[in-house]
């Protein structure tokens, strides 16, 4: 994708498409930049997962909704880390204890949800192979590619995001030694039981509205609301039996409301990620409660 810088007398230069030298180069600005660039909070670098399983996790992190994350990088369009990486995502649901230990020792108490965590690979570009092993393989790997433009303009954005994130979990068979143990599993029809059919006719309307603003956009149910992201969260909503609450990722200097719904609760304890609340009961104020959700989402582009 060009990139053009605007000058004087309305004209355009192109800006020159750089590298990083070394993949530890990009690991690093990632890593200082995790929640800015894809709203996951940083846990450890180079994590090592020792024991028989041995190897070293690139970065490790956790994002908005608890959702244990790993990333790796990769320098040359023709090196394979997608096997690398579904090694590392098995260790993890295998030494579940090691990752929240590390969690509780980068972060404190944190609530950890296990139901999809996320392998994210960061590259250049990818081949065609990588994408469809990826879409083959059917597991929550996200493909991310990046653009160095110069020597300060950066371009990260998803490529690719599995399906499996906007559906229930599969349940796993368990080994013959080993019980399995179930774990809750979060869909929007629970968030939905027992609610009354307006506010379930209420929430599917602006379900619909979201997921047709970008072709990529992820929705993921977690214990108490339902998420919906682009890369990085930009609405959360609480289905409660007589509204919509609504939680915006936008900060509320940036949000344009000429009719005062947004509620700035930065320092009020809410669930949701996002810094502004707002409030859906009726389909009377359905187009300006869009507005302000498509602000959020275009924050993202």
């Amino acid at each position: 994708m060009p990139l053009y810088r605007i000058e004087a007398e309305d004209k355009v230069v192109q800006l020159k498409l750089h590298t990083f030298l070394k993949e530890r180069s990009l690991q690093r600005l990632v890593e200082k930049n995790l929640d800015t660039l894809m709203g996951i909070r940083f846990i450890a670098s180079e994590f090592s997962t020792g024991g028989h399983q041995r190897g070293r996790i690139d970065t490790l992190g956790i994002d908005q909704d608890g959702t244990p994350v790993i990333i790796e990088y990769k320098k040359s369009k023709n090196e394979n880390v997608i096997n690398q990486g579904l090694f590392y995502l098995d260790w993890l649901m295998d030494h579940k204890g090691d990752f929240t230990l590390a969690v509780q020792k980068a972060l404190g108490s944190v609530e950890i949800n296990w139901q999809n965590p996320r392998l994210i690979l960061i590259a250049e570009d990818f081949s065609e192979y990588d994408k469809y092993a990826v879409n083959r393989i059917g597991s929550n790997i996200e493909l991310w590619v990046y653009r160095l433009y110069g020597e300060s303009l950066l371009y990260l954005e998803p490529l690719y995001t599995s399906s499996t994130q906007k559906s229930k979990t599969q349940p796993t068979e368990a080994s013959a030694d080993q019980p399995q143990v179930e774990e809750e599993t979060y869909t929007v029809e629970k968030h939905l039981e027992g609610k009354p059919q307006e506010i379930i006719d209420l929430f599917m309307e602006l379900r619909e509205f979201i997921l047709n603003l970008g072709e990529d956009i992820i929705e993921k149910p977690v214990k108490r609301y339902v998420t919906y992201k682009h890369g990085k969260n930009f609405a959360e909503i609480w289905i409660q039996a007589k509204q919509l609450k609504i939680w915006l990722d936008i900060s509320p200097e940036d949000l344009s409301d000429p009719l005062h719904l947004a509620r700035d609760v930065r320092n009020v304890g809410h669930w949701g990620t996002g810094e502004v609340e707002i409030n859906l009961g009726s389909k009377e104020q359905f187009n300006a409660v869009t507005d302000l959700i498509e602000q959020s989402y275009r924050q993202t582009l």
